[in-house]
């Protein structure tokens, strides 16, 4: 009698399992493609905006997110006067959908990768943003693609990159090319162009507006970062509108603007280079577009003219500028 009982029970094991899996196997029942639009969609707050930004049709991201829906089992969304903001349910697969999407593009980008026979020593200086946002990503990039390469980092001011690489102390600069100063001995291109945008918890009456201006902004609260002449660039949008933040606290670190912003301290205005969805403890921030012209941060490399791109890296250059560019969001 044991024995067929401990049968019965093996069976029914067997079968809570089984659908345990089936459940499993039906949950990644989504694509990459879903993964991505609903990112655009959780970002923008609207299908229409999300489906310019994807370049494909309303009904079609409508269609790909009920798809995902379907076989998450469960509302990512719940719909509002003004558009849709995350579930509960979709706040928690924002993150992950945030993984995914990492992940392929890795993925994508390991693939791509082939040794380049390219070598000696490449002095390369970079400014804080550079250095905290691209850099730890874009130097195991350029060792796998150039492994007999030599690279020599320097983190500087972006008066001292351009002036290392004038006195031939360094042969490359990777800058915020924006605000690089017009040397006559001094050449560079722009790489990569980063839209700004407000950032605001979800909580925010900001969050779902239809349209921002720098004047709404101009009466909230708001948070300066004060990095890579950061100030500098933001008092000159400023004023060509007339107007003037009221700035509450300002900082040199980004994390701590992070957090405050998703906390509903205060506002800012960033870079998507920049972005991350989440603060350190967690808070979820969002993006906004702002009306008025506000400048791109731009990205790019700067050399000496007398000596030109160094060791004539064509490879080297092409490879920066297809990794730079991918970054775009």
């Amino acid at each position: 009698m044991k024995l067929k009982a401990d049968r019965r029970m093996a069976k029914l094991l067997l079968v809570i399992q089984n659908s345990e899996l089936a459940i499993l196997v039906k949950s990644m029942d989504f694509t990459l493609r879903q993964v991505r639009y609903f990112i655009a969609v959780a970002e923008t707050g609207q299908i229409s905006k999300a489906a310019l930004r994807c370049n494909i049709s309303q009904s079609s991201m409508t269609i790909a997110l009920k798809g995902l829906e379907d076989a998450l089992g469960t509302s990512l969304f719940n719909r509002h006067s003004k558009g849709l903001r995350l579930s509960d349910a979709g706040e928690r697969f924002l993150r992950h959908a945030q993984q995914i999407n990492g992940a392929a593009r890795q993925a994508a980008e390991d693939m791509r990768e082939r040794p380049d026979p390219l070598s000696g020593t490449l002095r390369i200086g970079v400014t804080d943003t550079i250095s905290a946002y691209l850099m730890p990503s874009l130097r195991l990039a350029l060792k796998r693609r150039f492994p007999d390469l030599e690279l020599i980092l320097s983190e500087r001011e972006r008066v001292d990159v351009e002036q290392a690489i004038a006195d031939g102390v360094l042969d490359l600069g990777i800058v915020l090319v924006s605000n690089a100063a017009l040397r006559d001995d001094i050449e560079g291109e722009t790489l990569l162009r980063s839209a700004r945008h407000l950032w605001v918890a979800p909580e925010h009456p900001l969050a779902g507006a239809d349209s921002v201006t720098l004047e709404d902004v101009s009466r909230q609260d708001f948070l300066l970062l004060d990095m890579d002449e950061h100030v500098q660039t933001a008092q000159r949008y400023w004023e060509r509108r007339g107007l003037k933040p009221s700035v509450i606290f300002q900082s040199k670190s980004i994390e701590g603007i992070r957090s405050m912003v998703a906390l509903g301290i205060g506002v800012t205005i960033l870079s998507d280079l920049v972005y991350r969805p989440w603060s350190l403890e967690g808070g979820r921030i969002v993006r906004r577009p702002v009306v008025d012209a506000v400048p791109t941060m731009d990205v790019g490399v700067i050399w000496s003219r007398s000596r030109g791109f160094p060791h004539n890296g064509h490879s080297l250059r092409d490879f920066l500028l297809a990794t730079l560019r991918e970054r775009r969001e």
